[in-house]
Parts: structure tokens; C-alpha cells; sequence
């Protein structure tokens, strides 16, 4: 497993901690979809980090690709299906989830990598005891909604 997934599962098995229940990981919905491939004529469903369906929440972990560019993931020269380089891609689809999954009814959370605890060269250092409380704070609110 990549230093990047295992990241992302720490933060959510932390927030299924919280939140009490499992999260279903990677959730895709008929009404949260990508932009039309020419090649295959299709809008694949994009999914999203976490979802809790009893709370109406949805959390997405956001490592710094999605605040800062990275070679690996980004590159400049390659288009994707909606025409952009995979760095503008992920930033339209972020906005597209902050867009429509409260259009829907349900609460989105963002958790950035860098709200939690972290080396001086950004690495997630994995540490419970600092990292839990932030979770609990953050969602705490969509606890007591329903």
C-alpha cells in the first residue's frame, strides 16, 4: 500500500472511530459524476472518500496534491478527459463535490493532510494522540445532527 493510501486509511479509520461505524470507503453516487469521455461516451461516477449514509456525511481527505502541485501526480503536458491537466482536473472535481453533495442533503468535510500532525517536510507522522482530538473536533457537529 502506498505511504499516500496508508495516510488517507489512518485519517478515516480515525474518523469511522469517532463517528462509531465504518465508513463505506471509496462511495460513488448516481448524481456525482465526471466530465464526458469522448472515447467511451460515458461520465464515470467519482467517488468519494468516506461516507457514513445514517449521518448524511461524507468526508474527503485531501493530501497536498490537492492544495499544492506534485510531479507525481501532475503532469503538465498530459490532458485528461476534461481536456485539462490532471492538476486543474482534480481542482474542478474538488469544486464539483463541494458543489453538489450538499445539493444533495448531505454534509461534506474536508480533513487536509496538513490539519493533522506533521513533519517539518510535511509527513504525516500517523500520531493518534495528536491527530484524534482534531478529528473529534471537526466532526463532532455532524455527530449530533441526527
Amino acid at each position: 500500500m502506498s505511504s499516500r493510501r496508508r495516510d488517507e486509511a489512518y485519517a478515516l479509520a480515525l474518523c469511522d472511530e469517532v463517528v462509531g461505524e465504518a465508513s463505506i470507503r471509496e462511495a460513488r453516487f448516481d448524481w456525482l459524476r465526471g466530465d464526458l469521455s469522448e472515447k467511451t461516451g460515458l461520465r464515470v461516477k467519482l467517488p468519494v472518500d468516506a461516507y457514513w449514509p445514517r449521518l448524511q456525511l461524507v468526508v474527503e481527505f485531501w493530501e497536498r496534491q490537492h492544495d499544492e502541485a506534485v510531479a507525481i501526480f501532475d503532469k503538465p503536458d498530459v490532458l485528461t478527459v476534461s481536456k485539462v491537466p490532471r492538476r486543474k482536473q482534480r481542482r474542478l472535481y474538488d469544486l464539483r463535490r463541494a458543489e453538489v453533495i450538499p445539493q444533495q442533503g448531505l454534509h461534506l468535510v474536508i480533513i487536509k493532510l496538513s490539519d493533522l500532525a506533521c513533519s517539518a517536510r510535511g509527513k504525516l507522522l500517523h500520531d493518534r494522540d495528536a491527530d484524534m482530538p482534531v478529528i473529534a473536533t471537526t466532526l463532532r457537529p455532524y455527530l449530533s445532527i441526527h
